[in-house]
Order: C-alpha cells, then structure tokens, then sequence
C-alpha cells in the first residue's frame, strides 16, 4: 500500500484556505490509485478550540472535502475533523473516506489533552479497527500516543496498521518520535504518525511525521518544512515478524 502523508501547515481557523493548500501539495505530489492519503488532527482550522469556527454544521464541510479528495484521488483518505458531541461539546475525530466516498471509520480521541482540551471536545471510549486491503488499521488522534493501552486494546482486536494524527509540539517532538516507535515495536506493527508544522498562537507545532515497520525502524521521515511524505508499506512484512517473533502470541491478553 502506498502512504502519502500529508504534513500541513494550517492556516489558523480558515478551512477554505487549509482545503486549497491541501490540493496544492496533492497536484504537485500526485497520489496514485488505492493510496492511503492522511492529513493531521484538526488540518482545516489549527489546533482551536473556538467551537464557532471549529465544528461542522450541518453541510460538515470539513467532512465534505476528504471525501471528494478520495474520490478524485481514488484513494482512502484519513483526516482529522471536530463533529458536535454531547452537552454543546465538539468531538476530536479522525475519519476515513474509501475511494468511492463511503465512510469507512469514524474514530473519537479518546484522550483529550489535558483540561483545556477536554473543556471543549468530549472523550470518545471506543476502540476502531477496519479492514483495509491486508491491513487491519487502527485510527488514533495526537495525545492518545501516550497511553499504550489503546493501542494494545486495538492490537488485541487484529490491529497491525497505526495511524495517529496530530497536531503535537515542537518543543516535545522528541517525546512523538520515541512514542511512535515504541508504539511500532510493542505491537509489531507498522504506525504513521502525520503532524502538523508550523506556527499558531499556543505555539509551535513540530512536523517530524513517521513511517515506521513493525520492527521499529523508521521507512520515512520528514523535517519540519509542509510536504507530502511518501512511502510503500507491505503486509508481507507485519506477518512475517509476527510469525518469527513470539511477543504477540507471548502476551498474558487475559491477565488485563
């Protein structure tokens, strides 16, 4: 399967100008047929929490856009979005669009960062796992890196393709490509991690988005500049190590 992983600098709380920027780097970087495309946690806006400016009405624009991408692109499209919750609260979520434009997954970020965060977008508390092609992938969204249990509550249901969206800081970067890879090598599996890049008003955010295989060694890596990280990843691989290595079958699952 080939990866195009879509490391954005957004343009603060203006979807219109995020959704040109997106298909700027797509026509100068042309997917091919039945890629994965994934773009970062909250692409259209930054990382806000104003709700006004955030969250999808009733046309859920956001929504919208990776869908026409995957099916102009005939590829699956993964994108981060905010969707209404409970309680005049957003949802941090990470859908995925097939390349007929079909929903295939709908993810809600189970660890919202902090009370900040949680204030603004409710916690979600389900595992996802879909097929895709061989894979079995796995969406996860930025702060859920840090609890190792939702991957491996994910690993135990077949999970063998991570795919975390973020919009992580510069100041931590080191902390996300040590945890993406922690996350590869315990569940031997492969894991994409796609950040966002550059400036907003908390911050910075600190690109550095990942294609790691199962054995923890990084496929592609990029700096801190807006691109379009590519890479091809096979499912041959992910079975071969889990075959030759035990830790999988070697797991205590119903001591948990």
């Amino acid at each position: 399967m080939k990866i195009a992983a879509i490391q954005l600098d957004s343009v603060w709380e203006d979807p219109s100008a995020n959704f040109a920027k997106v298909e700027h780097l797509l026509a100068s970087t042309p997917p091919s047929p039945g890629s994965l495309i994934v773009l970062p946690e909250m692409f259209a806006t930054g990382f806000s929490f104003d709700l006004s400016k955030t969250m999808h009405g009733a046309s859920r624009e956001t929504e919208s856009f990776l869908r026409s991408l995957a099916v102009r692109h005939r590829s699956i499209v993964t994108g981060g979005v905010i969707n209404p919750g409970a309680n005049g609260l957003g949802r941090n979520e990470s859908v995925t669009f097939a390349a007929d434009g079909t929903l295939m997954a709908r993810y809600v970020k189970q660890q919202p960062f902090g009370a900040a965060e949680s204030a603004v977008h409710e916690a979600g508390s389900e595992t996802v796992v879909f097929g895709l092609g061989e894979f079995t992938m796995a969406p996860l969204v930025c702060y859920d890196l840090r609890f190792p249990e939702l991957f491996r509550a994910a690993a135990r249901e077949g999970a063998d393709l991570f795919v975390v969206i973020a919009a992580w800081p510069a100041i931590r970067i080191d902390h996300w490509r040590t945890l993406l890879r922690a996350r590869a090598i315990e569940n031997m599996a492969f894991v994409i991690g796609v950040n966002r890049t550059g400036r907003e008003p908390s911050g910075e955010c600190g690109g550095c988005s990942m294609i790691i295989d199962p054995r923890g060694e990084i496929i592609a890596e990029a700096g801190r500049d807006e691109t379009i990280l590519t890479a091809e990843i096979f499912h041959a691989s992910v079975a071969a190590w889990r075959a030759e290595f035990p830790a999988l079958r070697d797991a205590r699952w119903e001591s948990r």
